[in-house]
């Protein structure tokens, strides 16, 4: 069988973001050498989603299309899957399947521990005591999206020994950084860590650390570190490995149907008009 993993970043105005994922795709290439692996993007880029099934669907009789995302919001349970269904009228004879999203996993968890242990390391009293942390994450309008970064937090919480794991958003939803910070301080924290929950660089990483540059002038009694993105992580390409493993039954009894294919709530929405828009 002639087989293609499509891979799909978000995609972001800034084009270092593009870059990584490209460059982490070559990566994975390197580590799966048999296996011809695409990419496209949601949005901010020259291959979007309608580009990238082509080529996907070119000389191949499946195409198994793999959401780089955390989340599963509104590009995982209705975007990327109406992409899908356009794919499948444009290439009847390609089978198409979508593999589920990276998640609330260990192996997330594995790769924030890590990102979150090097941060400890540039602060002057490296004490989880008196550090906390703020699991920051996009948000979105999905409360269930929103749960698993919450999952994560409180994993977070039980495996790293520090006293303080709050939840914050960098959009559509609330709270903020700064509300957290404040509560953290008033609450006796001495150092806080900014744990960003994103794969790689762009826009809102470089206003993340903005933002923290002016918490450091704010609280000037405490000190603040800045972890890393997720970006290169093992854990990550071993996540993925999975799930295409997953999306095309190896190692279960049969694949495993996407959780919004064939979704109410998208079939729902697509009727009365509730479809997908893209913020800044």
């Amino acid at each position: 069988m002639n087989e293609t993993i499509l891979l799909v970043g978000h995609g972001s105005r800034e084009p270092s973001g593009n870059d990584e994922i490209e460059a982490f795709a070559q990566e994975w290439r390197k580590r799966k050498p048999k296996a011809r692996i695409e990419v496209c993007f949601i949005e901010f880029a020259d291959v979007t989603l309608d580009a990238g099934m082509d080529l996907a669907a070119k000389d191949s009789t499946r195409v198994i299309v793999v959401p780089l995302i955390l989340g599963a919001a509104a590009h995982v349970k209705m975007e990327i899957p109406h992409h899908i269904a356009d794919a499948r009228k444009r290439h009847p004879k390609v089978e198409f399947i979508m593999a589920k999203h990276l998640g609330a996993t260990d192996k997330v968890l594995k790769a924030l521990k890590s990102e979150l242990s090097k941060a400890m390391l540039g602060l002057d009293a490296p004490d989880a005591k008196n550090t906390g942390v703020v699991l920051l994450a996009r948000g979105s309008s999905d409360k269930v999206a929103n749960g698993e970064i919450a999952k994560m937090a409180r994993w977070l919480f039980e495996e790293t020994g520090h006293e303080m794991v709050d939840l914050a958003f960098t959009g559509i939803t609330f709270p903020k950084v700064e509300t957290v910070v404040q509560r953290q301080v008033a609450c006796g924290m001495k150092q806080v860590v900014v744990l960003p929950y994103y794969l790689f660089t762009g826009v809102l990483i470089e206003r993340i650390a903005r933002q923290v540059a002016r918490l450091s002038q704010q609280y000037p009694t405490t000190s603040f570190g800045l972890a890393k993105y997720i970006g290169f992580d093992d854990a990550i390409y071993t996540l993925l490995d999975e799930r295409v493993s997953e999306a095309i039954g190896e190692g279960v009894d049969e694949p495993k149907m996407l959780e919004c294919d064939g979704c109410k709530y998208r079939d729902f929405a697509e009727e009365h008009g509730f479809g997908h828009h893209h913020h800044d």
